[in-house]
């Protein structure tokens, strides 16, 4: 039948022009730098970040008023999400580039925290159940990480990066019994 009317329309626009050689070999650098499963996140990151930019677009585009009203609350969204800092502009949420984006991502945080060697282990370690914010484990890649949470990131007590802890069991000898 039809799509989930949850999720009727798609979060991502693809290239206009696909087959362009140097946004292909950009594309893939991104997508190996940041471990990405497909192109297809990365356009969600592209489609994101175009929102974001429209917004700020809009409100440059306002009388002063109405703008001093609006522009905080952006502002106040995008510094929690840790895109720009406390004292930013519309100007540097203009500046923002997809790597910003990414960076933001789970599964680069926990690269970074956990000192994991390659950003595809980070998301292997996230989609296992790995990875605990604060009491909750969290096993989505692109889950955005708020400045407040990414002090609360770390792996799961039980796991040690590629092993679980086995419970300690001490060998009986005969001379014991």
């Amino acid at each position: 039948m039809g799509d989930h009317p949850k999720n009727s329309r798609k979060m991502w626009r693809k290239p206009k022009r696909p087959l362009n050689y140097d946004l292909l070999n950009e594309e893939l650098y991104v997508l190996g730098t940041y471990g990405l499963k497909n192109k297809r996140e990365l356009w969600k990151a592209h489609t994101e970040l175009s929102r974001i930019r429209n917004q700020a677009r809009s409100l440059l585009a306002l009388t002063q008023d109405v703008r001093n009203e609006k522009e905080p609350t952006l502002m106040k969204s995008l510094t929690r999400t840790g895109l720009v800092k406390e004292n930013s502009t519309l100007d540097d949420v203009l500046n923002l580039k997809v790597t910003d984006l990414l960076a933001r991502r789970l599964q680069t945080v926990v690269q970074k925290k956990a000192n994991i060697k390659s950003p595809y282990l980070a998301r292997q370690a996230v989609v296992h159940g790995h990875v605990m914010i604060g009491e909750r484990i969290v096993n989505i890649p692109s889950y955005t990480v708020t400045v407040e949470e990414e002090s609360q990131v770390n792996l799961s007590p039980k796991i040690v990066l590629g092993k679980t802890k086995q419970p300690q069991v001490e060998e009986v000898t005969p001379e014991q019994t």
